[in-house]
């Protein structure tokens, strides 16, 4: 059975898991606000000697690919091609949106349109549209909440809003037949079905060249008390 290594790094907390099949095998996930470049190579020494001790030959990594944290999706691109490189196996990337909508699949219906969301700072998300089986029907976009936003998006079916997005889709959308969850995070575990679907299709990145899916351009920003600071001397100037 195809052995998959999965690395998810695209927001706050970060996991691995090891998978053979569809069963999991390892799993070890971090909720420590972006530890990630600690605690992801900790994770993968710890993963790589599992594999080695039950003799398990892995076949491909798969990463969470964005949109996301720009730093933590750096961290674990970089890290994915190392083995990738190291193990000479193929590089796979899944959507972090449609990992995210994996933990809700098991508890929907036809009647449910799955709109996972990620902050994108302000009053802007990632956002994508899934069915109930986890096809994608609209894809990944960065938009800022309004009012009216998802009016016109499946208006005979219910949304549900889920990410550490959806509190702005709550405070914000004047839609009705919607729901929300902000307590859910991407997890590596729901990355085994995805993966295992790209790796019987061959659908594979190119190592060298892959790059994550930012969907916004990196932007450092102040600190608030340093823009204060910065303020203050330029009154005085």
């Amino acid at each position: 059975m195809t052995v998959i290594l999965h690395i998810e790094s695209a927001t706050k907390p970060c996991s691995v898991a090891l998978s053979k099949g569809e069963e999991l095998l390892f799993y070890r996930m971090n909720d420590q606000a972006y530890s990630h470049a600690v605690q992801l190579g900790r994770y993968l020494d710890q993963v790589l000697s599992f594999s080695a001790q039950q003799g398990l030959k892995i076949d491909a990594v798969s990463v969470s690919g964005g949109p996301g944290s720009y730093t933590g999706l750096r961290i674990g691109v970089s890290m994915a091609k190392g083995i990738c490189y190291g193990l000479g196996i193929p590089l796979i990337a899944i959507s972090t949106l449609r990992i995210l909508a994996g933990q809700v699949l098991d508890n929907v219906n036809d009647n449910i349109v799955l709109c996972p969301a990620l902050d994108a700072r302000r009053m802007e998300i990632y956002t994508a549209v899934y069915d109930h089986r986890g096809n994608e029907l609209l894809p990944a976009g960065a938009l800022v909440v309004e009012e009216n936003s998802f009016d016109d998006i499946f208006p005979d079916k219910t949304l549900c809003f889920f990410g550490d997005g959806a509190k702005k889709c709550l405070e914000k959308l004047s839609r009705t037949n919607v729901c929300f969850r902000d307590d859910l995070v991407p997890r590596a575990r729901e990355m085994i079905l995805p993966a295992l679907t790209a790796f019987r299709s061959g659908r594979f990145e190119k190592t060298a060249y892959y790059e994550p899916n930012y969907l916004k351009e990196f932007q450092a920003t102040i600190p608030r008390k340093m823009e204060k600071l910065i303020g203050k001397i330029g009154s005085q100037a």
